[in-house]
């Protein structure tokens, strides 16, 4: 399980990588530049960050530097939404993966995945 819990401006970038792989600085710009509302050189800075904690990958393509999700989507989730459940709503039981239907990041596969790992995951330690 991944054990990483991206913050919500690396998590935006993930998502975008996870859709469609690789992409340049520029293309993830462009394709969060919704959600995230900041200037080029701020996703720059957070490539840099995700590369040197090694949630992305790096490299050149027809010379130019692209970045490729080093992170798997469906434990990253796992992940985030156990920390979620756990430190901001204080529950002790799984979230309920009805939360997640609808979601447009994942699908019916990968629905079951999570609601399978989020159920497995080991009980924390006080």
């Amino acid at each position: 399980m991944s054990l990483i819990i991206p913050s919500i401006s690396e998590l935006s970038l993930l998502k975008v990588l996870w859709k469609q792989q690789p992409l340049s600085a520029r293309e993830i710009h462009d394709a969060a530049g919704d959600e995230l509302a900041w200037s080029f050189s701020s996703t720059r800075k957070t490539l840099d960050r995700m590369l040197e904690k090694q949630m992305v990958g790096l490299h050149t393509v027809h010379g130019i530097n692209v970045y490729s999700a080093q992170l798997e989507k469906v434990g990253t989730l796992a992940a985030f939404a156990h920390d979620f459940g756990r430190r901001v709503m204080e529950l002790d039981a799984p979230l309920p993966v009805a939360m997640f239907t609808g979601s447009k990041l994942v699908d019916q596969q990968e629905l079951a995945q999570l609601q399978q790992m989020l159920h497995d995951w080991p009980a924390d330690k006080p």
